[in-house]
C-alpha cells in the first residue's frame, strides 16, 4: 500500500498532489485575502459578484471614482476584463498585490475592471479556467442593452468599449478569449472588444511542458495545442480584438516565449491587427504586482493605461 505521504505529482513551489489525492498548495485563498469595499488610496469601490451559479465563479468588480460623474452626465466608461496569472493553478483577484494592481488600473484609465476569480488546477483540471474566462465575457455581455444582473455595469459600462488584460497564465487567457470570441460570436452584439494587454505572457515552445500537460490532461504541451501554442490555431486570423500590446521583462524566465508570441503574430498567424511592444528592463515575472511603488513598475502602467485609453476614444 502506498504511503499517504507518497507523491502523485510535483510542480516545484505550486503545488503537490498526493497518491491518496490530497493536495498541497503553497499559498491558501486566505493567504494575502482583501475584502471588497472602498479603497483609500485611489478612491476606487469593488465589490464581489458571481458569474456562475453553477460552477459557483466569482469576480470582483472595480468602480473608479468618476464612475459617479459618468453616471449624472449619462456618459458610461470603457471596460476591462482581467484575468489574473499564477500558472493556472494559483491566486485570485481577492489577494492584495492584485487588488491593489487593478485598483490603480481602474483609477488612472478611468474604467471598470471586471476580474475573473476562474477555477484553479489541479483541483479543477483545463480547461475548466478556459471555460470560466468565457462564460465571464457572456455574463459581462447580457449588459450589453443596460438589463444584466449587475447594476454597476448596467449603469457604468460601456460594451462597446472593452479591453482583455491578462499577465502570465492569465494572458494565457486572455488571448482565448480573444479568439474564441472571434471565431465563435461570442461577444454578442453591442459588444466590441477593442484591444488586448498582455503582460509577461505564459505559452509554450518548442520543448512539452509537463506542468501544463498535467494540468491539461491530453494536451501534447507544445505545438499542437492551440490554447497554448498560439501558431497551432487555424483560428488565429479570427481574433476579436484590433490591437495588441505585448509586454515582458528582461529577467523574466518566460520572456522568449512573449517574444515568440509576439512574432506569431506579427509574421505568420493570421492575424492582422496592429501590435504593440515593452520591455522593462531589469525586472523579472510580474515584478510589477509585487514592487508596485517601483520605478518600474509606474513605467509599467503608464505604457498599460496610455495603450488602453489610445483605444478606449469615444
Amino acid at each position: 500500500m502506498a504511503s499517504e505521504s507518497e507523491i502523485a505529482f510535483d510542480f516545484p513551489r505550486h503545488f503537490t498532489v498526493y497518491k491518496d489525492g490530497r493536495i498541497e498548495k503553497p499559498w491558501t485563498p486566505t493567504q494575502f485575502f482583501v475584502p471588497p469595499g472602498l479603497d483609500p488610496a485611489t478612491g476606487v469601490e469593488s465589490k464581489d459578484v458571481v458569474i456562475s451559479s453553477e460552477t459557483a465563479v466569482k469576480a470582483r468588480l472595480f468602480l473608479p471614482q468618476i464612475a459617479a460623474a459618468s453616471a449624472a452626465q449619462i456618459n458610461k466608461l470603457p471596460l476591462i476584463i482581467h484575468f489574473h496569472g499564477g500558472a493556472f493553478c494559483l491566486y485570485s483577484p481577492f489577494i492584495s498585490p492584485i487588488t491593489t494592481f487593478l485598483s490603480q488600473l481602474s483609477a488612472a484609465a478611468a474604467a471598470i475592471v471586471l476580474s475573473v476569480d476562474y477555477r484553479l488546477a489541479p483541483a479543477h483540471m483545463l480547461p475548466a479556467a478556459y471555460d470560466d474566462c468565457l462564460a465571464a465575457l457572456e455574463w459581462a455581455a447580457l449588459h450589453a442593452d443596460g438589463n444584466g444582473p449587475d447594476p454597476w455595469l448596467n449603469n457604468h459600462a460601456d460594451l462597446g468599449r472593452v479591453v482583455l488584460l491578462g499577465e502570465s497564465a492569465g494572458a494565457n487567457l486572455a488571448h482565448y478569449v480573444a479568439v474564441q470570441a472571434g471565431a465563435k460570436g461570442l461577444a454578442g452584439p453591442g459588444v466590441d472588444l477593442t484591444r488586448m494587454v498582455l503582460v509577461h505572457p505564459y505559452f509554450g515552445n518548442e520543448v512539452p511542458d509537463p506542468y501544463y500537460q498535467y494540468m491539461s490532461p491530453g494536451s501534447c504541451g507544445t505545438k499542437g495545442d492551440p490554447r497554448f501554442h498560439p501558431g497551432s490555431d487555424p483560428d488565429l486570423g479570427k481574433m476579436e480584438v484590433e490591437e495588441v500590446m505585448v509586454c515582458v521583462a528582461e529577467k523574466d524566465e518566460l520572456r522568449e516565449r512573449g517574444v515568440s508570441y509576439f512574432e506569431t503574430m506579427r509574421d505568420g498567424g493570421g492575424y492582422g491587427g496592429v501590435l504593440e511592444w515593452y520591455e522593462t528592463r531589469g525586472e523579472g515575472h510580474c515584478f510589477h504586482l509585487f514592487k508596485s511603488g517601483s520605478e518600474e513598475a509606474g513605467v509599467l502602467m503608464e505604457k498599460i493605461v496610455g495603450f488602453v485609453k489610445q483605444g478606449l476614444k469615444e
